[in-house]
């Protein structure tokens, strides 16, 4: 079997919602929120800047505001379905997102996953302090990350797969065997080797 590896992007490729929209939904920055997010993930600002800009605005938000975002999470069509073949043909299969663990472990909670990469909000008190434990999980990271999953299998670039659908997922695409554009924003789709509008056609790939 030529792919033994993939990692997928989460919000708006596993999901078809953005986690941190959804708890801004809670704060009077919607709005704010959800323009930065187009823009960063369309390539046009800069990820970290836009990501620290956006956790800044959470500030003072109870914690509970998770619990609601987990509930209106969505999974995309197919996606359970893809990831569950993918490890009945004994491949490993990883998450590397910019979003949040603590939306990600409780929306994902069961699926087979190898690794699972992504920020962690700091709290105080049960209230979000508007910043993320360690560094940003920007575009260089996730390439990184693919890297470092591979290595960690003893499992060849060529051999692996990368799935996203934002800017912030370019050198992880351009990293992998195969780099595939789910639904992708323009900046994308120009470098990935494959563009879908179904989780279910990277089954054809495999």
């Amino acid at each position: 079997m030529r792919y033994q590896l993939a990692l997928f992007d989460v919000d708006s490729t596993l999901t078809s919602t953005e986690g941190i929209d959804l708890l801004a939904r809670h704060s009077p920055h919607a709005a704010r929120v959800a323009t930065i997010t187009e823009l960063a993930m369309a390539g046009e600002i800069d990820f970290d800047s836009a990501l620290q800009e956006r956790v800044s605005l959470l500030k003072d938000l109870d914690q509970r505001i998770i619990e609601s975002a987990i509930a209106e999470t969505k999974i995309s069509p197919w996606a359970f379905e893809v990831v569950t073949e993918m490890k009945s043909r004994g491949m490993k299969v990883g998450v590397v997102s910019g979003g949040f663990r603590e939306i990600i472990d409780s929306v994902f909670e069961g699926w087979p996953f190898d690794l699972v990469v992504a920020h962690t909000l700091v709290k105080n008190d049960g209230i979000l302090a508007g910043k993320i434990e360690g560094p940003v999980i920007n575009r260089s990271r996730k390439a990184d990350v693919l890297r470092e999953f591979a290595r960690s299998e003893g499992i060849a670039l060529e051999n692996t797969i990368a799935i996203g659908d934002g800017s912030n997922d370019i050198e992880m695409i351009q990293s992998a065997g195969i780099g595939i554009a789910y639904r992708g924003k323009k900046a994308l789709r120009d470098v990935a080797d494959i563009q879908i509008e179904d989780l279910k056609e990277i089954l054809k790939y495999l």
